[in-house]
């Protein structure tokens, strides 16, 4: 089990990118955060390696269909166990 910080910078705030990030993390049964931060979305997310590493992959792209990732900072940090997906 691991967890994940996961900064994403670009046009990610206002355009479903939250909502689109919690049926991500459903569909690959993952816990942990999304919120909004200043100019980015900081996403925590813990789980099974496989399963964190497929979903990171899913969120740097912009799940939602007007989101655009510019950039953004994926670093493992210690794990939380989380005992659910939600946005703060």
């Amino acid at each position: 089990m691991i967890t994940q910080q996961i900064k994403v910078y670009g046009r990610v705030q206002g355009v479903g990118f939250r909502n689109a990030t919690i049926t991500l993390a459903k569909k690959f049964d993952v816990t942990g955060t999304v919120q909004n931060v200043d100019d980015y979305v900081e996403v925590y997310v813990s789980g099974e390696r496989n399963e964190v590493q497929r979903f990171s992959e899913k969120v740097i792209k912009g799940p939602a269909s007007f989101s655009r990732v510019k950039s953004y900072e994926v670093q493992e940090v210690p794990y939380q166990d989380y005992n659910q997906f939600k946005q703060i």
